[in-house]
């Protein structure tokens, strides 16, 4: 057709026909990805460098103010608000130190590494496969067992420790953010028949941090709801 006139033909619409959906999955597959979302890397890097900053300040308070504690039993620490707002309560039960040692000492390290690995998303550095492959275990490890945590403050110490919290309130979004990540690239191996379920978590992984922290809003209500009304 002429186009002396001026006027273009219109371009050819895109073809929304299953072959069309094919070939994008195809050409994300090759570009590495599940998703027609995925997690921008330095998206990724500025989340794993703030949480982990924040993180590593909480657990760090939190150890110094177990020192203390420990060396003057009459110590009250900073966090200590009230009977149920209290992180002497709760450092003082066998559950502060699982292992043997401080239960902060684990998260200093962990929000370190954290740091080191946002810093290096932020740079442009391409992590290699088994970095990311040990960071998901390690973030995956750590979401359970702040799963246990949360279970102990809420059921059986009663208490509730502010830093702790904030430890939650950190690990909670690393935790689903590199999941849908992993899934995305490949690092946790997903089945074909699942592709399109996965796909979709990682376009929506928002709402799995979201639901996530407000199921542990509603525990720490229901749990506590009647001693606050009491002090009232």
């Amino acid at each position: 057709m002429s186009t002396r006139s001026g006027v273009r033909p219109p371009a050819p619409r895109a073809s929304s026909s299953p072959a069309a959906a094919e070939d994008d999955d195809a050409g994300r597959a090759a570009e590495g990805h599940l998703s027609a979302d995925p997690v921008p890397p330095r998206r990724l890097g500025l989340l794993l460098t703030v949480g982990g900053v924040i993180g590593f300040l909480a657990a760090f308070t939190l150890t110094v103010e177990r020192f203390k504690l420990a060396a003057d039993p009459g110590y009250e620490p900073s966090c200590d608000v009230n009977p149920f707002i209290s992180c002497g309560s709760v450092m003082s039960q066998p559950q502060a130190a699982l292992f043997g040692f401080p239960n902060p000492l684990l998260g200093i390290a962990a929000f370190a590494i954290a740091t080191t690995l946002g810093v290096l998303l932020l740079s442009g550095t391409a992590l290699p496969r088994w970095v990311r492959a040990g960071w998901q275990v390690g973030i995956t490890l750590g979401f359970v067992f702040i799963g246990w945590l949360v279970t102990q403050s809420l059921y059986e110490i009663r208490a509730l420790c502010p830093y702790c919290m904030v430890v939650w309130a950190v690990v909670i979004p690393l935790f689903w953010t590199t999941t849908a990540d992993s899934l995305d690239r490949g690092v946790i191996p997903v089945p074909a028949g699942a592709r399109r379920a996965v796909a979709t978590f990682v376009e929506y992984r928002l709402v799995a941090v979201v639901l996530t922290c407000l199921a542990v809003v509603v525990l720490i209500a229901q749990a506590f709801w009647s001693s606050w009304v009491a002090l009232v």
